[in-house]
């Protein structure tokens, strides 16, 4: 916050929320921003805080904004910097171990602020934090359901495509793009075109298995274009992870195009595009709604090059996973479809670490399909935010039956969560664990050696790449 060029609240919005008395609440950054404008002292820490922190109250505290909180409770930390002094008028309400000033208040010009985040997965008393200040402190109804959000979407989108405007969408089979794709189904029939881009990096036999569940279960108007030849002979060679990216994102656009074109010629003007973003992947990827560093390039926002000819529509844009998987029972979508794990629009190329390979992907589809089956038949998988399995570019000396063995070493990587903002590795049993590296090892060729991903989001992302 102190950097030179670093974001600030603009000076007007600091006039208005004082002349209006607007109650104010500063998280992480914002909090930093408070002290940095109202007098306080931001410096690095001597230790970074990433992760599980135990907070405490001050001592008599009566913050309406900890009301209800025992006191000391866990919440999720993701900071290098930290407070050394409080902002003139403010006084410190809660601490940790590693910073004295984790959330500060000032009654008097309505204004708080927290170091830790109470909006995600791991902070389990996140919820009433953000409820005291939503509508205790600032007064907010709770009146917003979500079947309002999707009839919204209906009405806006009828009045933006028109009475006989065509869009063409991205369907994966994940929950994101099936939502997106039944609620544009909603709106407007079989004008909207789902196009389901095999790349040659979908798990085994995804794209047979989404056409049948998007088709008969859902009623969308689905195609697949098999384009597997074309994007794994522009990866060949291609190791560095942004590049994959980049090129899938590419490429994935140009079939669109193509596509969008056909439709053209068949049907009439198709001048949109439906894509499925969520809310994380628009964060991570560029600055919106507040200052955060590009982490990486998401399929759905970056890499989308600037002869694209059609206009997005992202209905999911501001929504969390867990606020899509919600909105998809709301639309009355087959729990099976809701609950499944997120799966990357680049597909196993950024679960395959160095070049990316026909033989490599095939690798990796039936060790990906061994997991699945064994997280679903021992009833962990709903558990599960997300699980799969990373080709590392790495091989192992093994031993098979009597022969010596020098193959590829894979990691499983399952994590807890619901906002895919932060998550922690889930506790997989022993004899589960032990099940699935041994079906893995014996049955696909080509691995002799499986490893359980153990690190935290942050300073981990959940994918490898």
């Amino acid at each position: 916050v102190y950097e030179e060029g670093a974001p600030h609240v603009s000076k007007e919005i600091w006039e208005m929320i004082k002349e209006r008395e607007i109650p104010v609440l500063g998280i992480c950054y914002g909090m930093q921003e408070l002290a940095h404008t109202f007098g306080g002292d931001v410096a690095p820490g001597l230790k970074r805080e990433y992760g599980k922190a135990m907070v405490s109250r001050v001592e008599g505290c009566t913050s309406k904004l900890l009301e209800g909180l025992p006191a000391e409770f866990q919440m999720w930390m993701s900071h290098g910097d930290k407070l050394h002094a409080t902002p003139t008028g403010f006084k410190h309400i809660a601490g940790t171990s590693n910073a004295d000033f984790v959330a500060i208040e000032n009654p008097e010009t309505r204004m708080w602020g927290l170091q830790f985040h109470p909006e995600v997965t791991h902070s389990p008393l996140g919820p009433l934090i953000l409820k005291n200040f939503v509508v205790n402190i600032a007064g907010a109804k709770q009146d917003w359901v979500m079947e309002d959000y999707a009839n919204e979407f209906i009405e806006s989108v009828r009045k933006q495509v028109g009475e006989k405007g065509h869009v063409i969408g991205a369907v994966s089979g994940g929950v994101d793009s099936t939502v997106a794709a039944v609620l544009m189904t909603k709106a407007i029939g079989d004008r909207f075109h789902a196009v389901l881009v095999d790349n040659g990096c979908l798990r085994k036999n995804e794209a047979t298995n989404v056409l049948k569940r998007m088709r008969e279960e859902c009623g969308v108007n689905l195609i697949c274009v098999d384009a597997s030849d074309r994007f794994l002979s522009l990866l060949k060679g291609v190791t560095e992870p942004e590049k994959k990216r980049k090129i899938i994102g590419g490429l994935f656009i140009d079939v669109f195009q193509e596509e969008s074109q056909r439709i053209v010629r068949e049907s009439g003007p198709c001048d949109f595009l439906l894509q499925g973003t969520l809310y994380p992947d628009v964060i991570e990827s560029i600055s919106y709604k507040g200052p955060s560093a590009t982490i990486k390039t998401h399929h759905n926002v970056g890499g989308l090059p600037a002869s694209m000819k059609l206009k997005l529509i992202e209905p999911l844009r501001e929504l969390f996973k867990d606020e899509v998987r919600e909105l998809g029972m709301a639309l009355g979508i087959h729990e099976e479809s809701v609950w499944r794990h997120p799966f990357p629009g680049p597909g196993l190329a950024i679960r395959i670490l160095g070049e990316v390979t026909a033989e490599r992907v095939k690798i990796l589809q039936e060790a990906d399909a061994i997991v699945i089956e064994e997280l679903l038949k021992t009833g962990h998988y709903r558990k599960i935010g997300q699980a799969f399995v990373v080709l590392l570019p790495v091989k192992s000396v093994g031993v098979m039956g009597d022969g010596r063995t020098y193959e590829n070493v894979a990691a499983l990587r399952c994590v807890e969560t619901t906002d895919y903002m932060t998550a922690d590795f889930y506790h997989l049993p022993y004899d589960v664990m032990s099940n699935i590296s041994s079906r893995v090892i014996n049955e696909v060729r080509g691995i002799n050696r499986l490893c359980y991903d153990i690190s935290s989001k942050p300073p981990a992302t959940i994918e490898w790449e």
